[in-house]
This record gives structure tokens, C-alpha cells and sequence, in this order.
């Protein structure tokens, strides 16, 4: 008897405890983000138990369904720009880094709570079909986009080529909404465009060679070399580097780029985290071959993010080049991918990127030193030259009537360099 009570009396102990340890517990959690929090998780775990056992439809509570629902809700909760990214998601990443991908054309992102185009590419169905940036995609295929993780609607948009899609486009410069039917192509990115020496009777007689980079690729330094190669081969005396509409893309190649211009071993951005051991430093390689030092200019506007600030941001800073247009769209946080088990990955903003003169990029931009705006009229004329192609009867006015005013202010900037430069030297 005794001993029954013994036992009993131990037990009662140990469950008492249990009961009071799981409390304190519990109660740290609740007050201390960096800890483990027993309940929250606790509670997680049951909900899913929950769905599982009791949803009316049992196709739809698998574990893996549950798990990456959860996770597509959770990352874009913390910024704009974190995804999970199922494996196929990762795949279509992966494609267009490398140049090449099935889609309509367009690059988005999420600002103001609105998905916005940032650019058009070139022959694109988008392009084609009349969506300019600055447009925001307010449906697709009649589902509304409030809401939705971005990378639901990159899963939507991307796809096998030929099928077609109806999007509901939101312009905010006319207030007008409407539907574009597109088909799906099999998109080629070509990363540096339109290389050429600009007329010289605008010029002064003086020889400036011109190119726009739409992205940042794989290829693109490799391109741009060449392209450089081209111009130098015809007399180029200054350049004028076009990163309006520029989304960016991969950090490594804008780096590269960089590299073209200054000189090996250059600190060209620097990234902050959460901690010390998040500072990483990105210079330019030190078997770069740099080019001569002709003034250089750059062209960006408040559509041209994170790459293109990047670059913006070296060259300004290191005073390689002036920056002409308007403040740039203010993306400069680093999404690390953060493979899984199963080939899916996390897309999580891990840090901000710094240019060279600890300027932080996100929410701030990159501000021009000569300020250069237009009207929408000048901008659709402006996406229409880029566009290129067949132009109505309208559309070849416009272009006509409406110059290139920022182009003009960043050719007055370097003809002044070049005839300081050359009274410097008498």
C-alpha cells in the first residue's frame, strides 16, 4: 500500500513538473522572438491535424499540398520580394536567368500593394499587344491578382507556348482598364540592344556611342564586351548606357558589367544582415580587362531596379559615370535561394545591398545628378522606339513629335565633359 502510494505520489510530481516547465516555457516564448515558441509550433501542427481529419474533401489535405500552401502564404508576409518556389517554380527561375523562357514577355513586381510591369521585352507578346511599363496586371484569366503571391501569378503567366491567356490590364497614366488576349511565346532575352554611334550632326560632331541593357543575364558582360568592341572599332569617344525599364536580374552579371568600366579589384556593392556574418562584399574581377576612361553616361528612370541600381549606384558613386533621368525604382534587398528536401526552395530577402558610398538601395533608389523627367506622352514615345517594328500612322507621329529629351540632356552632359576635358589639356 505504501508502496502504491509512493508511486502515485512521484507520478502526481512529475506530471506537476512537466505542467509548470511546459508553462515557463510557454511563457519565455511568448516575450522572446529569438526563442522557440512550443505553442505556436504546437498549434501549427494541430491545425493541420485538424484540416486533415475533419476537411469534407480529402484529396486536397495531403501533407505536401498543406505544407506548401502554408509556405506561399508565409514568405510574401515577410516582404514583397521573398517566395517559396515549388521545384517547376525554380525550373522557370532557372530558365530565365539563363535567357530563355516560355511567357508573354514582361517583367513584374510587387509595389504599392499592385503588381506593375517593370519592362517589356522587345517583340514580345506584351510588347506587340500594346502593354507598356508602369502598367499594373489587375486579373488574369479573370482571377484578381489582390493578394496573390507573386509567384502564383509567375506560375499563372508562364507556361507551354501557343496557349492563349486574357489579361486585365490597370494604366494608371489614363485611368483606363482593359483586356489584353496574348498568346504564350518561347521568350529569347536579348540582353544588350541597339549599339550604335548617335548622329552626329546632334552630337556636335562629336562620335557617342549608345546601348541599352533590358536585363541582367547570363550572357550580358559577354554581350556588352562585344558590343563595346564595336563601338571602340568606330571611333566612340563617349557612351551613353541606357538602363531605363531595366528590371535587373543576376547580381553576378552586373557585377560584371561593372567590370568593364572600372578598374579590377573595385568594391562595387556590399550587403547588411541580421548579423556581422551577412556582410559580403562584391568586387569587380581582378582579371577584368578595363576600358579606356571616355565619359560615360547613364540613363535610368523610376522603373530601372535592383541590377540596374546596382550598376547606377557603383558608377555614380565611383564617379565613373553621371547618372540622367530620374530616381530609380528602389529594390536592393538580396534574395537568397534556400534549397529544400524535396527541389523546392526558399527566395528569402537575407539582407540589403549598399553601393560603394553606404547608400542603402531599398526604398531610397539611386537620384540621378542631372534630373531629367517626362510626361507620358514623351514615355510612350520612348517605348515605342525601343519597341521597334511596324508603327501605325499615330504611333509615327508621336515618335516623331516627341524626342528623346532625356537622351538630349545625358549627350549635352557628355559633350560638356569632352570640351572641358580638351581645354583642361591646352
Amino acid at each position: 500500500m505504501k508502496r502504491k502510494l509512493f508511486c502515485g505520489f512521484v507520478a502526481v510530481c512529475v506530471f506537476l513538473n512537466l505542467l509548470i516547465g511546459f508553462k515557463i516555457l510557454t511563457s519565455s516564448a511568448a516575450t522572446d522572438d529569438h526563442g522557440i515558441d512550443l505553442a505556436a509550433i504546437a498549434g501549427f501542427t494541430r491545425a493541420i491535424q485538424v484540416i486533415r481529419q475533419d476537411y469534407v474533401d480529402q484529396s486536397a489535405v495531403s501533407y505536401k499540398k498543406l505544407t506548401y500552401a502554408a509556405l506561399h502564404a508565409m514568405l510574401p508576409h515577410l516582404d514583397p520580394h521573398s517566395q517559396f518556389l515549388e521545384p517547376e517554380d525554380l525550373k522557370d527561375r532557372e530558365d530565365e536567368t539563363r535567357g530563355q523562357f516560355g511567357g508573354f514577355g514582361f517583367t513584374i513586381s510587387r509595389k504599392d500593394q499592385s503588381i506593375t510591369v517593370l519592362a517589356t521585352m522587345e517583340n514580345s507578346p506584351s510588347a506587340r499587344a500594346g502593354i507598356l511599363p508602369g502598367d499594373q496586371i489587375v486579373a488574369v484569366a479573370g482571377k484578381s491578382t489582390l493578394n496573390l503571391p507573386i509567384e502564383d501569378l509567375n506560375q499563372m503567366l508562364r507556361g507551354q507556348p501557343s496557349q492563349r491567356l486574357v489579361l486585365t490590364i490597370y494604366r494608371p497614366s489614363t485611368k483606363e482598364t482593359k483586356d489584353y488576349e496574348m498568346r504564350r511565346e518561347m521568350i529569347k532575352v536579348a540582353s544588350v540592344v541597339g549599339a550604335k554611334i548617335l548622329n552626329t550632326e546632334e552630337t556636335g560632331g562629336i562620335k557617342i556611342g549608345y546601348l541599352r541593357i533590358t536585363e541582367f543575364t547570363e550572357p550580358t558582360a559577354h554581350e556588352l564586351a562585344e558590343k563595346l568592341d564595336s563601338l571602340q572599332a568606330a571611333g566612340m569617344q563617349a557612351l551613353i548606357m541606357d538602363l531605363r525599364f531595366n528590371p535587373g536580374g543576376l547580381l553576378k552579371s552586373a557585377v560584371d558589367v561593372c567590370g568593364l568600366f572600372l578598374p579590377p579589384k573595385t568594391l562595387v556593392a556590399y550587403t547588411e544582415g541580421r548579423d556581422a556574418a551577412q556582410r559580403r562584399e562584391y568586387f569587380t574581377d581582378k582579371a577584368d580587362t578595363r576600358r579606356p576612361d571616355f565619359p560615360m553616361a547613364v540613363l535610368a528612370n523610376g522603373l530601372s531596379a535592383s541590377g540596374a541600381e546596382i550598376v547606377t549606384g557603383a558608377l555614380k558613386d565611383l564617379k565613373r559615370a553621371v547618372i540622367v533621368g530620374e530616381t530609380t525604382f528602389g529594390k536592393g534587398v538580396v534574395q537568397t535561394p534556400m534549397p529544400l528536401p524535396d527541389g523546392s526552395a526558399l527566395w528569402l530577402t537575407t539582407a540589403k545591398y549598399y553601393t560603394p558610398g553606404k547608400k542603402v538601395i531599398q526604398e531610397k533608389g539611386i537620384a540621378p545628378d542631372i534630373e531629367s523627367t517626362i510626361d507620358t506622352d514623351r514615355e510612350r514615345a520612348l517605348l515605342l522606339r525601343q519597341r521597334g517594328g511596324l508603327l501605325t500612322p499615330e504611333e509615327q507621329k508621336l515618335v516623331q513629335d516627341k524626342p528623346d529629351t532625356q537622351l538630349q540632356r545625358a549627350e549635352d552632359a557628355l559633350r560638356g565633359l569632352i570640351v572641358y576635358n580638351r581645354s583642361a589639356r591646352q
